[in-house]
């Protein structure tokens, strides 16, 4: 099977509907990265997602929804996370909450878990392929386990050509950076993953402060585990300059303009050119340096995945 790419109308977003209903995979722009999406409520096409991309099953999906109203079919929201829901949906925001009694996702797709994590995309094809489809779709990045997530079409045609029945290609993600991870499972709201919501700005909006992820407590959520992201070569971080043989993955108007994720410092910037710049020069280098990344605003975030992609087990 070799995955057609084809643009985002009323006839293709309805043969990628029919091809979900039929348990299928499809890949489909996010503001965030691509997604693989698959019926969420299908145990037989999550377990070929799983399969698909070769994910542990022991790391949970997010599951996609179009509404509220579906969102709230699926988990129990506490008055705080409904109002931040309704704050942040659609966009780049992902709830984990308790699972509801009339939720219809599998619990191969949750990975056994009583609870889920829930996101409305703000991407106009997500949005239209999920009203479409009706139900959740449950979409990691469209990519092979583990490696560069993708932000465009031909980066998920590279990774997972043959494993997928069809690709909507809606154009460079614009975020370029997987959505923040909260839990209001407790009476606290944990950060779970940082991500193109910046963790200022979500403490912002709950006037608190978000608790931090006890990194003993096992994944309990997506995007949790310690080698992700990761190209095939080797990342030193916080480099001032490459060492002979290494690329250079630059920040800053102080590193030269090519493979410069922002020469003006622009963290949002940087964020939306993260993978897209990783995977080129992973073509190229069997080493990669990059340089200091601030820790502020979306800086984390990028810091998190730079952290986990040069991670090795």
């Amino acid at each position: 099977m070799i995955a057609r790419v084809l643009p985002p109308t009323q006839e293709t977003i309805a043969r990628a509907a029919d091809i979900l209903r039929m348990g299928g995979l499809v890949a489909m722009p996010t503001e965030t990265v691509y997604g693989l999406a698959c019926d969420g409520t299908n145990a037989d096409a999550v377990a070929g997602l799983y399969e698909a991309k070769g994910r542990p099953r022991f790391n949970p999906l997010i599951a996609h929804v179009a509404s509220q109203q579906i969102a709230e079919r699926e988990a129990v929201f506490s008055p705080l996370a409904r109002k931040t829901a309704e704050h942040f949906w659609p966009g780049p925001l992902t709830l984990v909450l308790p699972v509801a009694k009339t939720g219809k996702v599998c619990d191969l797709a949750r990975a056994g878990l009583d609870t889920i994590a829930l996101r409305r995309p703000a991407h106009p094809v997500a949005q239209a392929l999920l009203e479409k489809f009706g139900d959740p779709l449950v979409a990691p990045s469209a990519n092979r386990s583990g490696h560069v997530s993708p932000t465009t079409a031909e980066h998920v045609r590279a990774d997972l050509a043959g494993r997928v029945g069809l690709i909507l290609d809606g154009g460079p993600c614009e975020r370029g950076l997987e959505s923040t991870i909260v839990s209001f499972v407790g009476d606290t709201p944990v950060l779970l993953r940082a991500g193109a919501i910046a963790t200022a700005d979500l403490e912002a909006f709950l006037g608190q402060p978000l608790a931090r992820l006890d990194t003993n407590a096992g994944i309990n959520a997506p995007g949790q585990l310690k080698s992700h992201y990761a190209p095939r070569a080797s990342l030193r971080l916080n480099a001032a300059t490459p060492m002979s043989g290494e690329g250079f993955l630059g920040f800053g108007d102080h590193c030269p303009r090519r493979d410069n994720l922002s020469p003006t410092g622009n963290l949002a910037e940087a964020a939306a050119n993260l993978f897209a710049m990783l995977r080129d020069l992973d073509f190229r280098y069997e080493r990669i340096a990059v340089a200091p990344i601030p820790q502020t605003g979306l800086g984390e975030a990028i810091n998190d995945r730079l952290a986990r992609a040069a991670h090795r087990d």
